[in-house]
């Protein structure tokens, strides 16, 4: 999926900021439906007093297949929504941002692998939230930073180590009432991924093209050098 495909390379440091100013508006967009979004499900459920658990994933049972769509859109309450806010925006922008014409693709694929794995291989109990969503995001993030041997890449994988690095914990089955299934298949799905997709990112071009620039200059000055030659020779 090409849709940010059409806003770079650019051509001058001013037109690379202006692209990159509209990346980034683009991707803080995203990110900010996909949170309002979810504030918005869960005050509806609230308000009317309606229980969407039962839109979760119930592994192995066919309607809890539903669950892989909806799942990470319900929570089980405020302060479960409220831990997952800020995480899902910073890495669903950073995603969007940096993996441009390949983040939708990428957002879908662990949306639904890693919903699908629990599906197949989680505890019969409701899996509801977020988390196996963010897990997918981090763990993609930081490894395909590593993999891409990009600088600003990297950049991000030391952020979301230094930020999200307690996330290794949740993988374990510690605490009984969270679904450490779905943090466990929601990052090897990042994992995975990111080996797919290790250098989806657009290169930077500028100090391509003004090396050509260069050696474009270099040449026109050795041409003229050795027409002034050629002149005094006559």
């Amino acid at each position: 999926m090409s849709l940010l495909s059409r806003y770079y390379p650019a051509g001058n440091p001013q037109e690379q900021y202006n692209i990159e100013k509209r990346i980034g508006l683009h991707s803080f967009f995203i990110s900010a439906v996909l949170v309002i979004g979810l504030w918005l499900i869960k005050l509806v459920e609230f308000e009317y007093t309606l229980d969407f658990t039962g839109w979760g994933i119930r592994p192995r049972v066919p309607e809890g297949l539903f669950g892989i769509f909806f799942s990470p859109l319900i929570h089980s309450s405020f302060e479960h929504l409220a831990a997952n806010t800020f995480p899902l925006l910073i890495l669903t922008f950073s995603l969007f941002f940096f993996y441009r014409k390949s983040s939708y693709l990428i957002f879908i694929l662990i949306y639904l692998f890693s919903g699908f794995f629990v599906w197949l291989g989680g505890r019969d109990a409701w899996h509801i939230g977020a988390s196996g969503l963010i897990y997918g995001l981090s763990a993609f993030l930081f490894l395909g930073g590593v993999l891409s041997h990009n600088t600003r890449l990297l950049t991000i994988s030391l952020i979301v180590a230094f930020f999200y690095g307690g996330l290794l914990w949740g993988i374990f089955p510690v605490k009984p009432e969270v679904s450490w299934e779905s943090h466990l298949w929601g990052a090897l799905s990042g994992f995975g991924l990111a080996f797919i997709y290790r250098s989806p990112a657009p290169e930077d071009v500028l100090l391509e093209e003004d090396s050509e620039g260069d050696a474009d200059d270099n040449d026109w000055q050795e041409d003229q050098t050795d027409q002034e030659a050629k002149d005094t020779m006559e």
